[in-house]
């Protein structure tokens, strides 16, 4: 299963006017970084960055000037999607953002199917909060003191880390094959994607019970009579 996990850095807040300026995204396979990424500056046109964006991200209006338009990049941002989810923290802020600008050039939205809320997993997890990029890697070890500013490829780095402890730690994707199927076990998927595999063993391993001990236990089992405890387990098929 193919995730990318991204970000975006815009011009402003508000997608109607603002546009994207930066684009950072790391691939993940069955929830393991493969080290493709995508990382992208974007020329705004004649939108300038506000002074409260730039304060956040410190990317100018001088340094975007020879950078390319979204149009000449949107088909290489597609490819390096694919058909994979679209994982960010505060999506709806992100995708608003994506969508508008693929609607500026004729092409059709990411449907909602497609997209991860980070912060939407963080919150049902975390209730009481903070889930702040910032407070998760906290929460979760994820080491980000080398995060002065805001920049879409350290953001999605670091929300990649945050993101596979949220659903369960890297031994959430142990036994799966590159199929993303678990060897010899069956898959079960939760609610907030992650992917749990449960492994049959080839042979079953050797009882720890000597024969002798085993047969001591039957005996002491049936000197505590039927309203034993014991004896309502060793008539149970389980």
């Amino acid at each position: 299963m193919r995730e990318i996990i991204f970000d975006t850095e815009t011009t402003g807040l508000d997608n109607r006017m603002d546009r994207i300026i930066e684009i950072g995204g790391i691939e993940l396979f069955n929830h393991f970084p493969t080290g493709n990424t995508l990382h992208i500056y974007i020329n705004p046109g004649d939108q300038k960055v506000h002074p409260d964006a730039l304060a956040v991200h410190g990317i100018t209006d001088e340094f975007l000037k020879d950078k390319k338009a979204f149009a000449e990049v949107a088909e290489e941002i597609l490819a390096f999607f694919g058909d994979a989810k679209w994982i960010a923290h505060n999506a709806t802020f992100d995708m608003g953002f994506i969508n508008a600008e693929f609607a500026r050039i004729g092409l059709p939205p990411i449907l909602p199917e497609r997209v991860v809320d980070t912060l939407s997993m963080a919150r049902r997890k975390n209730p009481m909060g903070p889930n702040s990029l910032d407070a998760l890697c906290r929460r979760y070890g994820v080491d980000n003191s080398h995060r002065a500013k805001h920049g879409a490829l350290l953001d999605s780095e670091l929300l990649a880390e945050v993101y596979i402890e949220m659903i369960g730690g890297r031994q959430a994707a142990l036994g799966l094959g590159q199929s993303g199927q678990a060897a010899g076990g069956e898959m079960a998927m939760e609610d907030d994607g992650a992917i749990l595999a449960v492994l049959e063993r080839p042979r079953p391993l050797a009882p720890r019970l000597s024969q002798a001990e085993a047969q001591a236990h039957e005996a002491l089992v049936a000197k505590l009579g039927e309203k034993g405890i014991w004896s309502k387990f060793a008539s149970s098929p389980a």
